[in-house]
């Protein structure tokens, strides 16, 4: 991501903003982040899993969205492009530019966003209310890293290798790791 840092915009003002521009922009506390290209093994892993997850959820009232689609953390802002989104919330349907309810976010890893993606981007993450799953997908080496939230309202680290099975449980969602990282060499 690429900072423009020369003038704060309000949440109205960044969505008016962003619409007239060739770039997708992340939004954060008044500030706009132009969000760079990505590699051919991120996109890979991005449609792997969109696949497997659009796979499983036709017909059961939900919708997959990736990386195009924005999330708003609520209607003040602030917003972001995650890689994949799941939302079974009526309220997203009638949507047509801005998710605000999904229960399954996905960030597939690059060296640069890394650290932000596990933290502060999760600090954000966590003030959505229907969100139950965050998800991080490696794309250097095969490791899965899903935060589920307990029923005690504490977010559980579940990781998952090569060998294993990938659980989503808010979703009934279940897949071979392999299968997420088909097609993908390093």
């Amino acid at each position: 991501m690429i900072a423009n840092k020369d003038f704060y915009l309000s949440p109205t003002e960044y969505l008016e903003w962003e619409e007239k521009q060739t770039l997708k922009y992340e939004y954060i506390n008044g500030e706009v982040f132009a969000m760079t290209g990505g590699t051919i093994i991120h996109n890979d892993i991005t449609i792997n899993v969109t696949t497997e997850l659009k796979s499983h959820l036709r017909g059961k009232g939900c919708k997959v969205q990736m990386t195009d689609v924005k999330l708003g953390i609520s209607q003040q802002g602030n917003f972001f492009y995650p890689d994949v989104m799941v939302t079974c919330d009526a309220r997203d349907k009638q949507e047509r530019l801005i998710v605000y309810h999904p229960c399954i976010i996905i960030e597939v890893l690059s060296p640069s966003a890394e650290a932000f993606d596990r933290g502060n981007k999760f600090k954000f993450y966590r003030q959505i209310d229907s969100l139950k799953e965050y998800v991080l997908i490696d794309s250097q080496k095969i490791n899965i890293d899903v935060f589920r939230l307990n029923s005690n309202g504490f977010w559980e680290l579940h990781s998952y290798q090569e060998n294993n099975e990938l659980l989503l449980k808010s979703i009934d969602f279940y897949c071979p790791v392999s299968m997420i990282y088909e097609d993908v060499y390093f």
